[in-house]
């Protein structure tokens, strides 16, 4: 599980590691023991959400209300390949 600081609590950790999920929620900087994470594996997730906010700069995804999956990636992959290729 990747989340943000704002849910490191001890008792989600918990619950996640006993499910077998690996987690990677970097520690604040004002806790006395800090815990370990994979520091590339939350690069990754930055990268990822920095990709959904450019994807939602495209007005013709942003304002997409269908809800079948076939249609909706209709939108979606043009508007990737154009982030893709800047």
């Amino acid at each position: 599980m990747i989340a943000d600081k704002g849910y490191v609590v001890d008792r989600l950790v918990e619950v996640v590691s006993a499910s077998g999920a690996t987690v990677v929620i970097p520690p604040r900087r004002n806790r006395k023991v800090a815990r370990e994470f994979d520091r590339d594996v939350y690069k990754e997730r930055n990268q990822i959400e920095c990709f959904f906010n450019k994807l939602k700069r495209f007005r013709w995804v942003a304002t997409r209300y269908d809800k079948l999956l076939v249609n909706d990636m209709g939108f979606v992959k043009p508007a990737a390949i154009a982030i893709w290729l800047r």
